[in-house]
């Protein structure tokens, strides 16, 4: 019996020469969810002309692509474009060469490497808050990058570098990390022109390379084990022949995780002090779990799984205010998706923000409630809640990510309370991540009584 395709619908408002570029860039998150509301499971778009890319909207179908069709896919144009920019990482690689990188990683995300970050990334966080000046009017997406990025910057390099080195290397970073958005929804042939902006992101990113491979040669050179990611990176071998990460390899991959790891913290960090401002009754259930928990002392590792409130409002975080807009892959062969036969090398996409926003997987979705997390909670459906992904390609540093937003909300809570203007409303716009457009609040003192001692 043949099995036949039903077509696919198109989304309106294609251009020739730049598809639906002129959407996206002027609105893409609005055009993506629109095409939950507009069109069935399966729609197609046109990211790059002569390329022909479905957006899958059931969740069903989403789980399939990720799990079961996992090895016959290659990872598609957002990690491919992310790979010539950033080079070669666990992040980018597809099929065996992603299981490969995984295996040389994993020890550097295991448990007792997680365990030993905790105390850097508190102190990080503890340095940030005590710089803000009660009453002062404090843009939080930008704190929440810098913080980040001095949270992984410590945490690869504590041994590593030297304060100066430091300083351009967070600078370097955050020029890339922004370019890195934009230079993923324009054409190819975009990046090829002579102008500032792609100039200043080439800079920045072979400064940082730079950067990394000097830290890499000092550190063989001395000999030492200074305790941080890099040392780990420059013990790693392939499990199969022994042989350690080049200094390349391992450029790529810190260069990777700066990108997807900070920028996503960043966000997330952002939109989770947001959620705690508009909702002074979360806020104080988490205050009061910490005060229980911990009492007047500083959060360490084995706290992290002692916190669930916060744990809750952390997961809420990444349904309400995920930080992917349009993760890809690719068909490699003829491949079966549901009712659908799609030819070698089309482009399949999935929005995990339009997804944990569908008031037909999830009751009230624009409401922040963590308590529909709690077990006695009605579960979403299957593949309706991708926070870190699925399958084999699910993100390595999930664990990490989860401890280190918890760390770090838990320390800023008890230090400081951030008050939203009144009235304020904050609109998201996608970048590399989900973002707040625009977040300034005001840092007031919290009682001293709920200010942990020192560590």
């Amino acid at each position: 019996m043949t099995l036949v395709t039903p077509p696919i619908p198109r989304a309106a408002g294609s251009f020739p020469l730049i598809g639906h570029a002129i959407q996206l860039m002027r609105d893409n998150l609005g055009f993506i969810a629109s095409l939950r509301q507009d069109y069935g499971p399966l729609v197609e778009i046109t990211l790059q002309p002569g390329t022909r890319t479905v957006v899958v909207q059931d969740p069903d179908l989403i789980r399939t692509m990720l799990v079961d069709l996992a090895p016959t896919l290659d990872k598609g144009r957002f990690f491919e474009k992310m790979g010539h920019i950033l080079g070669d990482s666990v992040v980018t690689a597809a099929g065996q060469e992603h299981v490969r990188k995984r295996r040389q990683l994993q020890p550097a995300f295991a448990r007792a490497e997680i365990a030993r970050y905790v105390d850097i990334m508190r102190n990080e966080v503890a340095a940030a808050t005590d710089s803000w000046q009660p009453g002062q009017s404090l843009d939080v997406r930008e704190a929440m990058v810098k913080l980040s990025l001095d949270m992984l910057a410590k945490t690869v390099f504590s041994g590593s570098l030297d304060e100066e080195t430091f300083r351009r290397l967070r600078h370097d970073l955050s020029v890339v990390m922004t370019g890195v958005g934009a230079r993923i929804m324009l054409p190819d042939w975009v990046e090829r022109l002579p102008l500032p902006f792609n100039r200043r992101f080439n800079e920045s990113r072979d400064a940082v390379r730079a950067t990394i491979h000097q830290a890499v040669d000092d550190l063989q050179a001395s000999g030492h084990d200074t305790g941080d990611m890099l040392s780990l990176l420059l013990r790693a071998t392939d499990p199969d022949t022994g042989e350690p990460l080049t200094t390349n390899q391992i450029c790529s991959e810190i260069l990777t995780l700066a990108v997807a790891g900070t920028e996503t913290t960043a966000s997330v960090l952002s939109w989770i002090l947001y959620e705690l401002a508009r909702h002074p009754d979360i806020e104080a259930r988490v205050l009061a779990e910490l005060d229980e928990v911990l009492g007047g002392r500083p959060i360490v590792f084995a706290d992290v799984t002692q916190l669930p409130y916060l744990r809750r409002v952390v997961t809420e975080a990444t349904r309400l205010h995920h930080t992917g807009w349009l993760v890809t892959r690719r068909t490699t062969t003829e491949t079966r998706l549901g009712k659908w036969t799609l030819p070698a090398g089309t482009e399949l996409a999935y929005c995990q923000h339009a997804l944990h926003r569908d008031p037909a997987l999830y009751s009230n979705p624009l409401v922040f409630d963590p308590d529909r997390w709690l077990d006695s909670a009605q579960p979403p459906p299957t593949g309706a809640f991708l926070p870190f992904g699925a399958g084999k390609h699910k993100c390595i540093g999930d664990h990490f990510a989860l401890t280190e937003l918890i760390t770090a909300v838990a320390t800023i809570v008890r230090a400081v309370r951030l008050d939203l203007p009144a009235g304020q409303t904050v609109r998201p716009v996608a970048r590399a991540t989900v973002r707040p457009r625009t977040l300034v609040m005001t840092v007031r003192p919290r009682q001293e009584s709920a200010r942990p001692a020192a560590a």
